[in-house]
C-alpha cells in the first residue's frame, strides 16, 4: 500500500511544518509512487543523471562523495523526512553519492515537474531553499569541528547530533536510537581514523557517557555528552519543512 500525504504518518510529527489542504493536494499530484529498497542499496550514484527526487520515508542512509583513490568521504546521515536528489534536480547530476544503510521507503517524485513546485506552490519551493541553506549551514559547522575540535569533540558532538535528529523524527527515545552504520563511517565524517574513532567512543564508553554497539546507540548521561560537544542543550528543536 504507497502512503497517501494525507495520511503520511511523518506530517503528523510535530518537528514538521504543518501543510495546508492545497498543499497536501499538490504534493500527492506530485508523488509519484514509493520505493522500497535494502540495505546496501545505492540510491543515488554521484555524475548520474537521476530522473527522480525522494523523500525518505522510513530508515536511515548515508551520503557520501567517492575520492580518486576509491575512499569514500561520508558527508550526512539520511533520516526519515530528508529529502535526496536536490542537487540532480538543479544541476543535473549528482555530485555524491546516497547508499541505504538499513532497508528503506522513499517517497518518489518525478524530476521533470520540479518547475511546477516552483511555479504553483511558492511555499514549497521556499521550503526547498531552506533545506539547501541549511545543507550549507551544516556543512560550515563540520568544517568547523574537522578544523579546530578534538576527536573526542568531533564524536560527542557527532553523537549529540545524530540523537536530536532521530528522537525528533520518533528514531530515538529516552536516549537510544538505532545507529545501523560502522564506524568507518563515523570516521569519514569527522576526519578520523577507525583506530581514533574506536579508541574515542570506548572512552566515552568508560566514562560512561555513551555507548554504540550493535546497531545501538545508547545515551547515558546527555548533558555531560553535550558538554564534551561544545553544545547548549536545547529542548526545543526547529520545526522544518516536508517535502
Amino acid at each position: 500500500m504507497v502512503t497517501t500525504c494525507r495520511n503520511c504518518p511523518l506530517r503528523k510529527q510535530p518537528i514538521f511544518d504543518q501543510f495546508t489542504d492545497a498543499e497536501i493536494n499538490f504534493m500527492q499530484a506530485f508523488k509519484s509512487g514509493e520505493l522500497k529498497i535494502a540495505a546496501g542499496t545505492t540510491l543515488m550514484m554521484e555524475g548520474s543523471n537521476s530522473p527522480q527526487l525522494y523523500t525518505a520515508l522510513d530508515g536511515m542512509g548515508l551520503r557520501y562523495k567517492t575520492l580518486m583513490s576509491g575512499d569514500r568521504q561520508v558527508l550526512n546521515f539520511v533520516m526519515p523526512g530528508d529529502f535526496i536528489g536536490l542537487q540532480a534536480g538543479v544541476m543535473k547530476e549528482m555530485q555524491h553519492s546516497v547508499e541505504a544503510t538499513s532497508d528503506m521507503v522513499l517517497c518518489v517524485f518525478d524530476r521533470k515537474r520540479l518547475w511546477e513546485l516552483f511555479r504553483d506552490q511558492p511555499g514549497r519551493a521556499f521550503d526547498l531553499t531552506w533545506l539547501a541553506a541549511v545543507e550549507e549551514h551544516f556543512l560550515g559547522e563540520r568544517l568547523a569541528v574537522l578544523g579546530h575540535m578534538t576527536g573526542i569533540t568531533r564524536i560527542a558532538r557527532a553523537l549529540v547530533r545524530i540523537y536530536d535528529r532521530a528522537e525528533a523524527v520518533k528514531l530515538g527515545k529516552d536516549y537510544v536510537m538505532p545507529l545501523p552504520y560502522k564506524q568507518q563511517d563515523m570516521a569519514d565524517a569527522l576526519g578520523m581514523s577507525v583506530v581514533h574513532t574506536n579508541k574515542m567512543l570506548k572512552k566515552l564508553r568508560d566514562q560512561k557517557l555513551a555507548t554504540w554497539r550493535g546497531g545501538r546507540l545508547e545515551i547515558h548521561d546527555y548533558p555531560a555528552l553535550c558538554e564534551i560537544a561544545e553544545l547548549d542543550r536545547d529542548d526545543t528543536p526547529v520545526r522544518r519543512p516536508l517535502l
